[in-house]
């Protein structure tokens, strides 16, 4: 599959250097466009066999997948420029944009009698980029076997999974905005290090290795969270202490009001 991804900002730049370092899609097969070169010219140093220019049209031309990674407000200018040099019948169309649904993007989409192409909203965060995203797909006018190859894709860079389109703002909630809020958890557990006495950069490793076991944990056990905070609670022991002094804090509620607002638009 050639892929041509349209913008290389944070998350189309993300994409690009993901989909490079992995083995499911051949570098010299991925193509990304973007109005100015510098960016292009970053990830051509990093990865030479990649094709970069400023032509929308050109890159979008020779994929069978176009990947929409613009700002909202240029989804229809870009989309007005790509139309014409489109094949529906053997090109897919996929948007990284956020707050835009499959409806508003077949609208676009909408070319004449043209049959309208297999679309999709691939939802990843920036540890795409390090593969390591959480990235939700949704379709419409796909096929199992399409599916499938994005799966395929996906799960390299990370874990993928299929939703429904309903499901995407919850997603993006706890996966692309949860990026934002485990980066804070880890930036106040640092600060709460530094006042205990380490200094800040060996409290970063402490955190980042205490998450990495707590997430290997869960993985390896295919436990329930509480299961494994069991292990480590003793009755009138430090870790209820602890654990009894954030809730107190509001530590759950102000994480589920936090994903209940990141929904709102």
């Amino acid at each position: 599959m050639k892929i041509a991804i349209i913008g290389a900002g944070n998350m189309g730049g993300a994409l690009a250097r993901g989909l490079a370092l992995g083995t499911t899609i051949a570098t010299s097969n991925i193509y990304i466009s973007n109005p100015s070169s510098a960016k292009l010219e970053a990830l051509k140093r990093e990865f030479p066999d990649i094709n970069v220019t400023t032509d929308n049209c050109e890159a979008a031309t020779a994929a069978d997948m176009v990947v929409l990674a613009v700002k909202p407000w240029k989804v229809v200018e870009v989309l007005d420029q790509i139309k014409p040099h489109l094949d529906y019948s053997r090109q897919a169309i996929a948007s990284m944009v956020g707050g835009l649904g499959l409806k508003q993007l077949s609208e676009w989409l909408e070319s004449g009698n043209r049959q309208l192409p297999a679309t999709y909203l691939i939802i990843p965060n920036t540890a795409i980029a390090t593969m390591s995203s959480m990235t939700f797909i949704a379709s419409t006018r796909s096929t199992t076997a399409m599916d499938s190859t994005l799966l395929d894709i996906f799960n390299e860079l990370g874990e993928a999974m299929l939703v429904s389109e309903e499901q995407i703002a919850a997603g993006t909630s706890l996966a692309s905005c949860g990026i934002a809020y485990a980066l804070r958890y880890i930036r106040a557990a640092m600060e709460g290090g530094v006042e205990l006495g380490f200094r800040a950069d060996d409290a970063k490793r402490i955190v980042m290795q205490t998450l990495r076991g707590a997430v290997d944990i869960l993985a390896a056990n295919n436990a329930h969270p509480e299961a494994e905070i069991d292990r480590v609670t003793t009755p009138g022991g430090l870790t209820i202490k602890g654990l009894n002094a954030m809730e107190g804090a509001g530590f759950t509620h102000s994480v589920i009001e936090g994903l209940r607002a990141s929904t709102k638009r």
